[in-house]
């Protein structure tokens, strides 16, 4: 999966460091954009928690304000796991026709029907 990181344009140069470069800060420098905006796009296994922080020019470190949680290493993302993909499944290679598919219905209890009375003479 492929995270966007992306900060204004008075961080200044920085680089994204982490988990998932071996906290390299020359794997992931990010480029200023048309818009103003650092960006730089990193791929990050789903499923996982990974730590990461900015590297500002002059040695400055910051965290992400948007982080899910922080500890030792910095700011800490969880990656979720892909959802479980659900496919339609054929039960038959063939179409027959003529045939209900769908489950038969439950048998409910008779109504009762009114009674004839006879009377015997």
């Amino acid at each position: 999966m492929e995270i966007l990181f992306t900060l204004p344009r008075e961080a200044g140069p920085v680089s994204v460091v982490g988990d998932f470069n071996g906290w390299d800060p020359l794997a992931h420098p990010m480029t200023l954009g048309e818009d103003g905006h650092y960006r730089v796009a990193v791929a990050v296994p789903q499923g996982e928690a990974f730590a990461f922080r900015y590297l500002a020019d002059g040695g400055r470190w910051f965290d992400d304000e948007a982080a899910d949680e922080y500890d030792h290493r910095g700011a800490v993302f969880r990656v979720a796991a892909p959802a479980r993909r659900t496919t339609d499944r054929t039960t038959t290679d063939r179409i027959i026709t003529g045939r209900a598919t769908a489950a038969k219905p439950r048998a409910t209890a008779a109504k009762p029907r009114a009674a004839t009375a006879k009377i015997a003479r």
